[in-house]
């Protein structure tokens, strides 16, 4: 595909950022869906409270990226943060499908966040595509979430949704809190450690979004998630060996749902998501394991 116009919401956060950074350096423009008045040529106005959107600066897109949203592991989950965790993706998704939906020439593609929390806890059960949505507030708010998108599909444009693992990278995301515990030595396993964790390095993350922009075959929900779900305790020993720190306590289950509360049977839940439709369509990992990911986070930043 020639030269792109990409616009990207949530593009100050740590994968829309990194997103942004990689279209720009092969050539393609980008344009920034900003919630404050827009300051700089590249800068388009929008409120996804108000579900309002300034279509004008949407023109010409040849596709739209949208990765907006409240962070699910940046606060404990109180009934409020709830609220705003479900307006910020539900309101926000359905402002930008009705303004795609608006427009006389819609961008051939929408690629829409979503996360593997849409299968719940699936035990050691691996799970692709195909599964049902699991049970609870997460699950819940997936199924909202990509329903949001209605209007951009019923207007034919190819929508997407990129139900996302645990990011690694240092920068942000749950995992960048994990860092400084095991620099410290205070890193291990949660509570029995045999737990799944669906995670993904950033750098495989933005290549997984720029091939669902280019793959024209793809659209419905597709896992960005590593081939190889590794277990907690599997992680809490990468995450050892690769800072040189030792991992022996494990941390009791008790003590994260007090720090936690809800979003803790999320932490110690298990979700073995495979990424069967990003491997069927050729896409190719950089970092398939967990220790690759780790590595190449602290590695220097791309």
């Amino acid at each position: 595909m020639g030269s792109m116009r990409v616009a990207i919401t949530g593009s100050s956060g740590l994968i829309g950022s990194a997103l942004a950074r990689s279209l720009r350096e092969d050539g393609h423009q980008v344009v920034r869906l900003v919630r404050r008045p827009p300051r700089e040529p590249d800068e388009v106005g929008w409120d996804p409270r108000r579900q309002w959107v300034d279509t004008a600066g949407l023109a010409d897109c040849t596709a739209v990226v949208h990765l907006a949203g409240a962070g699910i592991g940046d606060r404990r989950w109180t009934d409020a943060y709830k609220r705003e965790l479900r307006d910020s993706r539900v309101l926000g998704t359905a402002a930008v499908a009705e303004a795609v939906a608006a427009l006389d020439t819609p961008p051939r593609v929408l690629v829409s966040g979503s996360a593997i929390g849409f299968y719940g806890d699936t035990g050691d059960r691996a799970v692709d595509e195909d599964a049902p949505p699991g049970h609870g507030f997460l699950a819940d708010l997936c199924q909202d979430w990509e329903d949001a998108a209605g209007a951009a599909r019923e207007a034919g444009v190819r929508t997407v949704f990129a139900r996302t693992g645990l990011v690694v990278a240092r920068g942000g995301g749950a995992w960048g809190r994990l860092f400084p515990l095991f620099r410290l030595g205070l890193g291990g396993r949660l509570g029995g450690g045999g737990q799944y964790w669906s995670f993904i390095a950033l750098h495989d993350h933005v290549a997984a979004l720029r091939h669902l922009l280019d793959h024209a075959d793809l659209s419905g929900p597709v896992n960005l998630t590593a081939p190889e779900p590794a277990t907690n305790r599997e992680v809490t020993a990468a995450m050892g060996r690769v800072l040189r720190r030792p991992t022996p306590f494990p941390v009791p289950a008790a003590a994260l749902r007090l720090a936690l509360g809800e979003m803790a049977g999320d932490v110690l839940g298990s979700a073995r998501v495979l990424p069967r439709r990003l491997l069927d369509s050729g896409f190719a990992f950089a970092c398939p394991r967990v220790e690759d990911a780790v590595r190449a986070a602290l590695g220097p930043t791309r």
